[in-house]
C-alpha cells in the first residue's frame, strides 16, 4: 500500500473512488461528476493537503481536505474520508490519518475540522482516538416543496449576491464550513439571493442553490422576527430551485428560534452531526 498526496491525481479518479466509498453511506448521496466538482470548489479542495491510499496504482482510500482561514485560524477541513468497499477492514483510514498528520503540521495549519454523522459511531470513535473533540451538535433538515407551510406575507426582493459580511449581525450561530461566506463566494454564481427590506435596509435574507436546493444561510434581524419575514424568504427561495425540496444542513442544535421556525415551516429533521476539531 502506497500513501501520497493527491496533487497529481485526476479529479475524475478521485470522484470514482468517492462514489464507490460512499455508495452504501447512511445518507444517500447523489453526486455525479459535475455536482462533485461543484462540492470540491465550494469547500476549497486542496489536493496538496489531501492524502490517498493506493493499491497497485489504484486509489482505494482517501481523505479529501480543504483549507482556509476559519474563525481566525489556519484551518484544514475534512471534506470526505472513505475507503472503497473492496479494501475495507484493513485499517486504511487510520493509516491515512497517521501519514497525513505531518503533512498538515508542516503546512502551518493550526487546526483540523470535520463533521461526522452522530449515528456513524465507528467513525466517531475513530476520530476521538485521533484526538478530535466535539465542538458543536448540528441538526439537518429538508423541506419538500409540497409540504412547506410557510407563506409569503412580506415583499421579497431578489438581488445579486453581495454584502454577506453585513448580514453577520443577524446570525444566531456561526455557519459551518460548507455554509460559510467563503464557501458561498467560491461558487456564488450557483446561488439565488432573496431579501426583505424595511426603509431600504435589509432585515432578512436567504440563499438557495439553484440546482440542489441547498440553503446555506437564512436569517432575520432579531428586532424584526415574528413578522413573517423568514417564512416569506423561505417560500421565495423554494420557488427558485429546480430541486423538489430545500435542504438546510448543520443548524446548530442550540439555535432554538431557528429550530422552532423550521418545524413551523414543515421542515423534517433527517440526520444529525457532530462538529469536531483537533488542534495541530
Amino acid at each position: 500500500m502506497e500513501f501520497k498526496t493527491l496533487d497529481e491525481v485526476q479529479l475524475e479518479k478521485i470522484h470514482e473512488a468517492f462514489v464507490d466509498a460512499f455508495s452504501d453511506y447512511q445518507v444517500k448521496m447523489d453526486l455525479p461528476f459535475l455536482k462533485f466538482h461543484h462540492m470540491m470548489n465550494r469547500r476549497g479542495f486542496s489536493p496538496e493537503l489531501s492524502l490517498g491510499a493506493f493499491s497497485d496504482g489504484k486509489l482505494v482510500g482517501f481523505v479529501l481536505n480543504g483549507h482556509r482561514i476559519y474563525e481566525g485560524k489556519k484551518t484544514v477541513y475534512d471534506m470526505g474520508t472513505g475507503v472503497v468497499k473492496s479494501h475495507r477492514r484493513q485499517g486504511i483510514t487510520t493509516r491515512i490519518l497517521k501519514e497525513l498528520e505531518p503533512v498538515l503540521k508542516n503546512s502551518g495549519m493550526e487546526q483540523y475540522l470535520l463533521e461526522v454523522l452522530q449515528e456513524n459511531t465507528s467513525a466517531y470513535d475513530l476520530y476521538l482516538k485521533q484526538g478530535f473533540q466535539v465542538t458543536r451538535s448540528f441538526l439537518c433538515y429538508r423541506i419538500p416543496k409540497d409540504k412547506a407551510t410557510c407563506q409569503r406575507t412580506q415583499e421579497v426582493q431578489r438581488l445579486s449576491l453581495e454584502n454577506l459580511e453585513e448580514m453577520k449581525v443577524f446570525w444566531d450561530f456561526i455557519p459551518s464550513w460548507q455554509n460559510s461566506i467563503a464557501s458561498i463566494e467560491a461558487v456564488k454564481e450557483t446561488f439565488c439571493f432573496s431579501v426583505v427590506k424595511e426603509e431600504e435596509k435589509v432585515v432578512g435574507y436567504g440563499l438557495i442553490d439553484k440546482l440542489t436546493g441547498d440553503i446555506p444561510q437564512l436569517a432575520v434581524n432579531k428586532s424584526h422576527r415574528g413578522q413573517g419575514i423568514g417564512g416569506s424568504i423561505l417560500q421565495d427561495l423554494l420557488l427558485q430551485t429546480e430541486a423538489p425540496q430545500g435542504i438546510l444542513l448543520n443548524v446548530e442544535e442550540g439555535a432554538g428560534s431557528m429550530v422552532q421556525f423550521l418545524k413551523a415551516c414543515g421542515a423534517e429533521n433527517t440526520v444529525n452531526q457532530f462538529e469536531m476539531v483537533k488542534m495541530l
